[in-house]
């Protein structure tokens, strides 16, 4: 593990006001991917902009990890069909 690809869920939390028993809590829920090593708990940076979107669903709206994980379900569908739309498209322009 590269170090520096990675971020203690510590200093992450600390600087985002949070504890890190809630980064462990998204981990179970399947929200986010946490790497232990030595006793130790990292993010990636990869994840770093999916848990500060979770950070402000739970901190500035509100919302229970039940709602987040809704949410995080939903978006992925929306993506997964945008995605779909723009591949339908350009198909389309072959036949033009």
């Amino acid at each position: 593990m590269k170090q520096g690809n990675y971020i203690t869920i510590t200093e992450f939390c600390s600087s985002h006001r949070i504890t890190t028993q809630f980064i462990i809590k998204l981990h179970e829920f399947g929200l986010l991917d946490v790497v232990k090593k030595k006793k130790i708990h990292y993010l990636s940076y990869e994840e770093l902009p999916k848990a500060e979107k979770i950070v402000r669903l739970y901190r500035d709206l509100d919302i229970n990890l039940e709602g987040i994980e809704v949410i995080n379900q939903l978006l992925h569908r929306i993506e997964n069909m945008h995605k779909e739309i723009i591949s339908l498209k350009n198909r389309l322009r072959l036949y033009e």
